[in-house]
């Protein structure tokens, strides 16, 4: 019997085969904590006893979500960080370059096969260069750091075929909405997502990036793509004949096979206030907007600040509209203003934000009031995510929200 790449990554991690429903212990490559759950994690890791790090060079501390400190107790977690930090050893420690998902691949921290684990339930963005990667509690965390070893169930896998050319206004944010749509918040609990096909071969690894980083909106484990050249590329590496066999094996099971054709799909929003709350855009036409954000973790990245330039050259932002533009990292900022991205976004009215997660946790400006509504590019759109219960937040594609801005209400981007 074949097996699905999380099986491959699991069996070659702790030497031998495994099947879905087993119990096993394996040997973590590397973690990842940010800002808000340093604090718990060093409070439970000494509570535990531990004297010392299994290994500091394997440990990653990311000041992300409360930078810049919007509030007093903020700057707690940014001394406990540093105390700990320095009190263990830890080598790898960004304060202000940007969101930790974006950092992680960025940095080159993960490569293909490694098993990471994060105090974040995005961490499953990392399965975008073939890593199995998970979010994680404190205590699970703390434990890891002591010991360098995690206790995890093999998850079933959900194979997802995509085939086709996907169309001009269509990009993989609109994908990975239609299938969390199509399996709904819980469709893939503790499931991994393996997704495959000709589209997913002709995506950028940011494109992968950004539907790994949604798999959790599902309900997966962990979400997967094979390394290819691309992915070698990125991490910089000359892929080695394992990595390139982490591809799911034609006679492996998987517990449900999901297909598309790719010009069949089309832009559709995440409405208020559930992920899987999907629409297509033209439904919603129409509908009056407050504010539009493009950044975050998910949709922060170059090609998709260059895709709301190009929709955005030569307008302007709608009036009483905000646009708000967070780059997900420092080079990314870099980059964008190097090659005259952000000078058109800036032209077009838009307010840019230093790199970080600024307004997707709700933090560091832009938060909106009683009945207003955003177009943003985030991952979630829960009640009170972005301001008080009474906003309304529908999540898009930069190309849909960056139409959106200029036209001050829902369109299709064309």
């Amino acid at each position: 019997m074949g097996q699905t790449i999380i099986e491959k990554i699991i069996s070659r991690n702790v030497g031998k085969s495994v099947t879905p429903g087993d119990i096993v212990t394996v040997n973590v490559d590397r973690v990842m904590i940010h800002d808000i759950f340093i604090p718990f994690v060093a409070d439970k890791f000494e509570e535990m006893g531990f004297q010392k790090l299994w290994d500091p060079d394997k440990v990653v501390l990311i000041y992300d979500h409360l930078v810049p400190a919007s509030q007093v107790d903020d700057t707690r977690h940014f001394r406990i960080g540093d105390q700990f930090a320095e009190k263990y050893g830890m080598k790898h420690i960004h304060r202000s370059d940007g969101i930790c998902h974006q950092l992680m691949t960025e940095a080159l921290y993960v490569k293909p096969g490694d098993i990471v684990f994060g105090t974040d339930s995005h961490t499953t963005t990392y399965g975008c260069v073939g890593a199995f990667s998970s979010g994680i509690g404190y205590t699970e965390m703390a434990s890891i750091l002591g010991t360098g070893t995690m206790w995890i169930r093999v998850p079933e896998t959900i194979k997802v075929v995509i085939e086709g050319t996907l169309p001009a206004n269509v990009s993989s944010k609109d994908v990975i909405l239609r299938l969390i749509g199509d399996l709904r918040a819980d469709g893939a609990t503790y499931q991994a997502l393996e997704f495959c096909g000709d589209t997913v071969e002709h995506m950028s690894v940011a494109g992968r990036m950004t539907m790994a980083n949604m798999a959790i909106e599902a309900g997966a484990k962990c979400a997967l793509f094979t390394p290819d050249e691309k992915t070698a590329e990125y991490c910089r590496i000359e892929l080695t004949e394992q990595e390139r066999s982490l591809t799911g094996d034609a006679d492996a099971s998987y517990i449900r096979t999901v297909r598309y054709r790719a010009e069949d799909l089309v832009p559709v929003l995440a409405c208020p206030s559930q992920v899987d709350n999907i629409r297509p855009v033209s439904e919603l036409a129409g509908t009056p907007i407050d504010q539009v954000f493009i950044g975050s973790c998910t949709n922060g990245r170059l090609e998709d600040l260059q895709k709301a330039a190009s929709v955005l050259r030569g307008k302007k932002v709608a009036p009483f509209v905000k646009l708000i533009v967070t780059p997900a990292s420092r080079k990314i900022y870099e980059q964008a203003l190097s090659d005259g991205t952000l000078a058109v976004l800036s032209q077009a009215g838009a307010i840019i934000t230093h790199p970080g997660c600024g307004l997707c946790c709700g933090r560091t400006g832009g938060i909106l009031s009683d009945g207003e509504r955003v177009v943003a590019t985030n991952n979630r759109n829960f009640l009170g995510r972005m301001g008080t219960s009474k906003v309304e937040i529908f999540l898009a594609s930069p190309a849909t929200a960056a139409a959106c801005a200029a036209a001050g209400k829902i369109v299709v981007p064309q």
